[in-house]
Parts: C-alpha cells; sequence; structure tokens
C-alpha cells in the first residue's frame, strides 16, 4: 500500500543557504542507513521534504528502523502516493485508505492538508472540510475532533498527491557532518559510548581514541571498546578508532607520583593524546563521558585539572546527568549490555585507594615535574604507535 516515505524535519532551525547544506546531509545518511536494508530506494528533497521511495519489494521494518538511526528526522510517515486525477478521485482514495487503515475503530480524527501545488483549485481548508464530510459519510464511528484527534489524516498536494496518517518519531537532532568532527575519548564503560550518541546527535562528526593498557587490560577488553565503537557507528557513520598503549606511561607515572595524584595526572596525559589525535584528525574539540561528580575525578575541581592540559575546548554532553539518566539512553542506543562485560579497562586498573577529590593545579604539575626525563618521549612513542581501526556497523 505504502509507495513512500515522507521525512519531516525541523524546518523551523534551518533558514537561507544553511538548509540546504541540512537537507543534503540529511539526503546522504539516509543513503548511508538504507545501504544494507533488502531493497533499493530512491532518496529526493523536493520543498521542505525529503521523500524515500522504495522501489519494488522492500523489508518495511528494517527500512524505518534505519531511518530511525538517521540524526535529523523528527517524523517517518509511510504514505500512499496517489496521481492528481480530480477532488473525486482524491474523495474516493482517502475514503478507501481510512477504512483499510482504521476499519470500524471508533476514533477521533481531523484533516489536515498541505497544498504546495499553488494551482489546485481549491484551498487547504476547504479541501480539509470537504474530505472530513466524506470520511465521515464512510466511516460512521468515527468523529471529528480539531483540538485533540487520535488520528491526523494528513494530505499533502503537490505534483502527487501524499495521503498519510501515522508519524514515526525520529531520533531527532542534526545531520550529520553540519557541525564539524570532534575526538571521543571512549573507554569500555557505559558513559562515553553515550556521550559519543549525544555529540554525534548535534551533527558532529566523531572519532575516537582509547587507551589499552596490555598486559593488564586483556585483547578482551581492547576487543570490548571495538564494538561499542562499532555499536554508535550505527548513530554517528564510521568511526576512526585510535587504540593507544598507555602501559609504560602509567607504570611511570605510578612510580614517580604520589597515589592519590594518579587519577588525575593520568587523565592529563589522556587529554594531551587525544589531543594530538584530534589534531591529525582535523578535530576541533575532545568529548568526554564526565558527569560531575559521579567518581573523585569528576569533581569540579578534577575537570578544572584535566581541563588544564587541552588547547581546545572539551565538550562533556552528560555533565548534568544521573547514572540512570546515562543509563537509559545506553539501553536504548544498544550499549549498555557490551559495556557491562566484565573487562576492565587501564583506567579502573591503576585507581588509587584514597584519590584527590580537590586537586589544587599546581601541585599537581609540581608532581608532574618528576616526569619530566621521559614522558615527552613516551607521548611521542604513544601516539607513532598507536593502532588505528575503521570501526562501522
Amino acid at each position: 500500500m505504502y509507495k513512500a516515505f515522507l521525512i519531516k524535519y525541523a524546518e523551523i532551525a534551518i533558514k537561507g543557504k544553511n538548509r540546504y547544506i541540512f537537507e543534503d546531509a540529511l539526503v546522504d545518511q539516509i543513503r548511508y542507513q538504507l545501504r544494507n536494508v533488502e531493497g533499493t530506494f530512491k532518496v529526493v528533497k523536493e520543498m521542505g521534504r525529503i521523500f524515500v521511495y522504495p522501489q519494488g519489494d522492500f523489508d518495511y521494518e528494517e527500512a524505518v528502523e534505519a531511518m530511525k538511526r538517521v540524526f535529523g528526522i523528527y517524523g517517518i510517515c509511510p504514505a500512499v502516493v496517489l496521481e492528481d486525477q480530480g477532488f473525486e478521485q482524491l474523495s474516493k482514495d482517502v475514503a478507501d485508505y481510512v477504512k483499510k487503515v482504521y476499519g470500524e475503530k471508533s476514533l477521533t480524527f481531523k484533516v489536515n492538508t498541505r497544498r504546495n501545488k499553488k494551482t489546485y483549485p481549491m484551498q487547504s481548508m476547504e479541501v480539509s472540510s470537504e474530505l472530513g464530510s466524506v470520511i465521515l459519510d464512510a466511516c460512521p464511528n468515527m468523529k471529528v475532533d480539531v483540538h485533540n484527534p487520535q488520528v491526523t489524516v494528513n494530505v499533502e498536494i503537490r505534483n502527487k498527491i501524499y495521503l498519510y496518517s501515522e508519524n514515526i518519531p525520529g531520533p531527532g537532532g542534526m545531520p550529520l557532518g553540519t557541525n564539524g568532527r570532534a575526538m571521543l575519548l571512549l573507554s569500555g564503560g557505559i558513559d562515553s559510548p553515550v556521550a559519543g550518541y549525544m555529540i554525534a546527535k548535534r551533527g558532529v562528526t566523531i572519532d575516537a581514541v582509547y587507551f589499552h593498557a596490555p598486559p593488564y587490560t586483556s585483547e578482551r577488553a581492547k576487543q570490548k571498546v571495538i564494538d561499542l565503537a562499532k555499536l554508535v557507528s550505527r548513530y554517528a557513520g564510521p568511526i576512526r578508532l585510535h587504540i593507544v598503549n598507555f602501559t609504560d606511561i602509567q607504570l611511570y607515572i605510578y612510580d614517580k607520583c604520589p597515589h592519590e595524584e594518579l587519577t588525575i595526572i593520568m587523565r592529563r596525559y589522556m587529554m594531551k593524546i587525544a589531543e594530538e589525535f584530534a589534531k591529525k584528525d582535523d578535530c576541533l574539540a575532545l568529548v568526554t563521558g564526565e558527569s560531575i561528580g559521579q567518581v573523585a575525578s569528576q569533581t569540579i575541581h578534577s575537570l578544572a585539572a584535566t581541563n588544564e592540559v587541552c588547547t581546545m575546548p572539551v565538550f562533556r554532553p552528560l555533565i548534568g546527568f544521573d547514572k540512570q539518566e546515562i543509563v537509559d539512553v545506553a539501553l536504548k542506543i544498544q550499549t549498555y549490555e557490551t559495556s557491562i562485560l566484565p573487562y576492565e579497562d587501564c583506567c579502573t586498573i591503576f585507581v588509587a585507594k584514597h584519590p584527590v577529590t580537590k586537586p589544587n593545579i599546581q601541585v599537581i604539575k609540581k608532581s608532574e615535574e618528576r616526569l619530566q626525563e621521559k614522558i615527552e618521549d613516551m607521548l611521542k612513542e604513544a601516539v607513532e604507535t598507536a593502532e588505528t581501526v575503521l570501526c562501522e556497523e
């Protein structure tokens, strides 16, 4: 029955030349998400709408699920496509559609007409009123409610006429590639994959860096992070994951610095390394999964201490989230089950028993002076020997 999907997006947010950037990026992402769906699809844009036309047989459920992963989409509307054969034929088609979709159900409804074809001989309000009467005659069990209807029958009059009443929610946000690129510090925990999803939802393309500490962390821990990157890529597109061997740097810090400062100092050097990769990948910011007060390294004092080593902005999409709110998103994007697999990463292996929660930056810098003999060469080696994996669904 359905011959097209009408795609709705937030027109109010895009005006002038930005509209074309937004729409073109959205078309590209829809095509990308549909690439592995059974069937062939034609994606076109037309006057404030994007249409997806299946070419022959296709997997309806799979196509809908794919489009629900496209940031920038606010509504996916399965539509009947009609030729303009006059209002009498349209009335018959609308009555047949409502009877087929809703049968004998007792529902309230209204008709909403959008007349993009200005040469059509009837005004939008007139079309809606006349079609409302047609539906009442064809389906006496239904009643009109223009304020709070259970069903809205939408009629869009263009070169063809699009008839739909279902609006499947999309993820919202902005299309990937419309807001630059950022580098995500990705671990095997619950938070950072969610942070990657949240920043990608605002149109930011992401790459990622993971700090591996063999033999203290296993190959299974590394594979877990690769798997998480692949899950996030279902929404964020292909992710270049830089896997950094951080063992020697961690042991050096462990040997030279006060143990209560270990987490902060290690975190500072992680940020420095992540920024090096960000510069190489033309990123404009770093992204972390930190939330205020969640652990000792995420107090405001600790966040200020780690920020101090960065020259580019650090975005923290989860900064005001409670843990349960983060878990809820992780469940939604299906990263939670992978995140809770019991494979430790380097952050948890070298945790101090009594970490400082209000670090003084000058004191931290004084402790870091003990690392001057080797640390720059170690940082350079860590960057040069990193493994890069392209992660995509």
